[in-house]
């Protein structure tokens, strides 16, 4: 059975047998039924099987009967032959299943001018003569490679569990946030995250990372890498690093002083990912709040609350939201947190579902009356790698007038995937609908414009350090963040923009500023 992960309708596929056919059928149901996809598979499983026992050495066949779009009409036979080989026809199932969910739930009724019917019966019988249920699997992304949306794409076991990992805001692994620095192409630690079994071997921000098992990693991007990283809880792994103590001997290519190398074996453990950095900022006499969040988790609203919270405490007179390189996340979650920045009701979004149906009549936003958690004044960083759910805020807060936005347009990724659980353990995101802001703008391929650009204030910018926006920051890199963001040409432009709206408001200033200054950098989760 497959399982759903956001609120879209899930698809429906009945089964009854007859004269040795399995049907199914496009159901148009009042309420989702996903044990009937279930029932699908299985009743098609038994039918390979009693075929199979009586056709060894032969190709198997079976059809699916679909029913003609006109009343009264005769329902279209498909057929196409069942694979002898027991994984591949395990593969085959998968593909009616996905095509299936693909058929209910797509956003373009079309199928991009597709025969989708026969797509799923071209795939099914390249399937068959695969030679491995590897081979079989290609043909699921070949036929959805078909309806022209890259978002619409089915995922592995392996890498679905890869892609929860971020969603959930835990991982099982070594704790130890990494990233390329853009200069020299090393592989760097940013810091270990706190608790982790990485910061309780003493492995400290500045790290190169050398190899993992043996394995070098040079070469290797920081997916690969932090795939080799983490694994199951209670296993173990060999990391080894350069710690440099100073830098290279100036004048002498090649030539470095004061390197040790270190070797760790580190036992993997269940570690929580931080969505949330957040700090106080000072300029001329006034504290801004300084919060960057690098996706839409699960508890990203939450984090973000205490982080509120702490800043406003910490003498926040207004704020800086940072989103650039967020790649998005859950709608919820962006839903969540638009709370935090607004009162309610209020409008988040508009959708153009399947049907083509007005948007102005599909709102989605803040239904309820809700108080936000600050109403002071605030600026929003985006950028081109700001995506999806980054996006769905960003032209939430500008077109509600809650907030400017500032930087470069967004990525335009305006598009709402469903995440179905299929049987096997895979999953299928499909492209469910398309979304505007609530000022009617688009997004998707147009991308968030911002209200104005970046000044070019501090001759540094924030893209090309190694601390990236959109990568987690740990206890030990808070120190270099708050560094580079006082030389970030963004965060600069915003606080002066902001310091014009403080001062035109006449906000008290409700802390002394050497006190606000003390502060420490805020890590949301713990």
């Amino acid at each position: 059975m497959f399982q759903r992960q956001t609120t879209c309708t899930p698809a429906a596929l009945s089964a009854p047998a007859r004269s040795g056919l399995r049907r199914v059928t496009r159901a148009a149901l009042p309420k989702p039924r996903p044990h009937a996809l279930h029932e699908a598979t299985t009743g098609l499983g038994q039918l390979a099987s009693g075929l199979g026992r009586g056709l060894l050495g032969a190709a198997a066949a079976a059809a699916l009967l679909l029913p003609a779009a006109p009343v009264g009409a005769e329902p279209t036979v498909l057929s196409f032959p069942i694979a002898r080989d027991k994984d591949v026809f395990e593969v085959q199932k998968t593909m009616a299943e996905a095509w299936t969910i693909v058929t209910e739930t797509f956003v373009d009724s079309s199928f991009n001018n597709t025969a989708w019917d026969e797509e799923l019966v071209g795939a099914l019988t390249q399937a068959a003569d695969a030679r491995s249920a590897d081979e079989a699997r290609e043909q699921i992304t070949a036929m959805l490679g078909k309806l022209g949306d890259p978002f619409t794409r089915w995922l592995p076991q392996k890498d679905y569990k890869e892609f929860r990992i971020g969603n959930d805001g835990q991982l099982q692994g070594v704790g130890m946030l990494i990233a390329s620095d853009p200069a020299s192409g090393r592989m760097m630690v940013l810091a270990p995250i706190q608790g982790s079994p990485a910061e309780q071997a003493g492995i400290q921000p500045g790290d190169e990372l050398l190899n993992v098992d043996g394995s070098s990693v040079s070469g290797l991007d920081t997916d690969r890498v932090a795939q080799k990283l983490r694994g199951e809880e209670g296993s173990s792994v060999w990391v080894k690093v350069a710690r440099r103590h100073q830098e290279e001997i100036p004048g002498v290519p090649g030539a470095q002083a004061g390197v040790e190398y270190k070797q760790f074996r580190l036992r993997r453990a269940s570690v929580e990912l931080n969505p949330v950095f957040a700090t106080p900022l000072m300029m001329d006499d006034h504290v801004y709040g300084y919060v960057r969040l690098v996706n839409f988790s699960g508890h990203a609203a939450h984090d973000m609350q205490r982080a509120i919270w702490q800043l406003k405490r910490d003498g926040a007179e207004a704020f800086i939201l940072d989103l650039r390189n967020n790649p998005g996340g859950l709608v919820n979650a962006a839903l969540d947190v638009a709370g935090l920045w607004m009162d309610g009701p209020t409008p988040v979004f508009s959708v153009v579902d399947r049907e083509g149906g007005d948007p102005s009549l599909q709102v989605v936003g803040l239904a309820e009356p809700t108080h936000a958690t600050t109403d002071l004044p605030m600026v929003v960083l985006v950028n081109r790698n700001s995506a999806s759910a980054s996006e769905i805020l960003a032209g939430a807060l500008r077109d509600n007038h809650r907030a400017e936005v500032l930087g470069e347009s967004t990525y335009g990724k305006g598009k709402i995937q469903s995440v179905f659980e299929l049987s096997d353990g895979s999953a299928l995101f499909v492209t469910v609908a398309k979304y505007q802001t609530p000022g009617g703008s688009e997004i998707d391929q147009v991308g968030v414009q911002p209200d104005r650009g970046c000044a070019p204030l501090g001759g540094a910018a924030g893209m090309g350090a190694i601390s990236m926006t959109g990568i987690p920051v740990g206890v030990g890199a808070s120190e270099m963040v708050v560094n580079e963001l006082a030389t970030d040409d963004c965060v600069l432009t915003a606080e002066q923009l902001l310091q014009k709206q403080v001062e035109a408001a006449q906000v008290p200033h409700p802390l002394v500023a050497a006190a606000a200054a003390r502060a420490p950098p805020l890590l949301a989760s713990n």
